[in-house]
């Protein structure tokens, strides 16, 4: 048994058992304990748990919701979740929530340059910089965007959002977020899914790390359906990876820190709350390798539109309209005959806000740095920068590759509104328009 002095030392040493692991498959009715017989069998609540353990269960839909959209876990735990004195306000740091009405939203292109790592001791709670959002946690429906820039594991802290659930894109360094139904080990290329309310605390191993959250505060996300691509593509649903049980046993203050209507809160336990020693349900963190998703593409002519590449959805009550769309741009072959092969000029319905995590973005010959991003709002033109263009419309279409690149895009049909610091902040660009600015006007006969 480890002792609490040897789990002070090194953040999550307290954790039982040390070793993680991983079970497969998305949505899965998943059942995994980390002492043997800590599970009930044959009913969720007897009367008398395995081994004194309080069942709890944590849902994430309204009980009466569909079955196949359900989303509930049973927890079984050391002390029930509602054993801690009240919350009180925290300090909100950069961290924003709706309504996003700061600042008027702007109909401008907007793109900023990677924002420098703290200089000053951070931990992921206090390196959450809110960039834009839309809705409003109060109406469940909406999505907001953070950035993350920490250089320190939290100690003797935990964090949860009661708001909505969290989509990390990790950019820079490893990120090992220890939750109460299980570890996930974060490295750029792949995402990390928290469900609404599961309580976890990020841990550095290898030291500072950056990325982006999207906080889903609609419908969680899902898989797309694949419609005419047939049973098989895009992301499959065994390559996603649900953390094994693992808990902890430790009575030490451990101060818990909730988002909740859009602004921070904290209180002090006596005890670790990651102490969920067995579960059983569909709803849990999990995470996915980019690596693994099956892009589909033309193989005759035309650019296909973005939504090809879309790993997973939140949808809305208007069919293939998407509360939220979570889109890739990796790496795959490019062949289409006869076809300007970027994406084309375009005005939107949707907002979209992107990312790029390494490489650089085909579209873009400069300026768009992996930690930067970029907003084109509803119906705001933009495309390809004119070098970019320039050279696709005369370059020799051999079957090529597009490699060493990771772009992404959350998609919304809602305009995202931006934050006062993203308005203001150094990194924004105010010459970004610029780089459509160069195009000739078209000679006709």
């Amino acid at each position: 048994m480890t002792t609490d002095t040897e789990a002070r030392a090194v953040p999550g040493s307290g954790l039982k058992p040390a070793s993680g692991g991983y079970l497969s498959g998305f949505g899965n009715e998943f059942a995994t304990e980390a002492v043997a017989g800590a599970l009930p069998q044959g009913q969720n609540s007897p009367q008398r748990t395995p081994y004194g353990l309080y069942a709890e269960q944590l849902s994430g839909t309204a009980f009466t919701a569909p079955r196949r959209e359900n989303k509930r876990s049973w927890l079984y735990r050391i002390r029930p979740s509602a054993n801690h004195p009240p919350f009180q306000p925290h300090p909100q740091g950069l961290l924003r929530g709706g309504p996003f009405d700061e600042v008027p939203p702007s109909p401008n292109r907007l793109r900023w340059s990677p924002q420098p790592m703290p200089t000053e001791p951070r931990d992921f709670v206090e390196g959450l910089v809110t960039y834009a959002g839309n809705g409003d946690p109060g109406t469940g429906a909406g999505i907001a965007i953070h950035l993350y820039l920490a250089n320190r594991s939290m100690t003797d802290k935990v964090f949860f959002n009661a708001d909505g659930e969290l989509l990390l894109v990790p950019q820079a360094g490893r990120l090992r977020l220890v939750t109460e139904m299980g570890v996930l080990e974060l490295v750029p290329g792949d995402v990390g899914v928290v469900p609404r309310g599961v309580r976890f605390r990020a841990e550095l191993p290898d030291g500072p790390v950056a990325g982006y959250i999207c906080e889903n505060l609609g419908a969680p996300f899902r898989l797309p359906d694949l419609g005419p691509i047939g049973s098989n593509g895009l992301a499959n649903p065994r390559d996603f990876l649900t953390p094994v049980a693992a808990y902890e046993d430790i009575d030490r203050p451990t101060r818990v820190v909730q988002k909740f209507q859009g602004r921070l809160w904290v209180s002090e336990f006596d005890h670790s709350p990651l102490d969920v020693v067995a579960w059983h349900g569909n709803l849990a963190p999990y995470k996915y390798d980019l690596n693994r998703f099956n892009t589909i593409g033309t193989v005759s002519f035309d650019h296909p539109d973005p939504s090809i590449f879309t790993v997973l959805t939140s949808p809305s009550e208007v069919p293939g309209t998407a509360n939220c769309d979570f889109v890739i741009f990796p790496p795959r072959w490019m062949v289409a005959e006869k076809t300007f092969r970027p994406p084309w000029f375009h005005r939107n319905v949707m907002s979209e806000f992107m990312g790029l995590v390494t490489g650089a973005y085909d579209a873009k010959a400069g300026g768009f740095s992996p930690g930067g991003a970029s907003l084109h709002n509803c119906m705001s033109g933009h495309g390809p920068d004119q070098s970019s263009y320039e050279q696709a419309v005369r370059v020799d279409l051999q079957p090529h590759k597009i490699k060493d690149t990771l772009a992404f895009m959350f998609e919304s049909r809602w305009v995202i509104r931006p934050t006062r610091f993203a308005m203001e902040t150094a990194a924004l660009q105010s010459d970004y328009d610029h780089c459509w600015s160069g195009f000739q006007k078209a000679r006709l006969p």
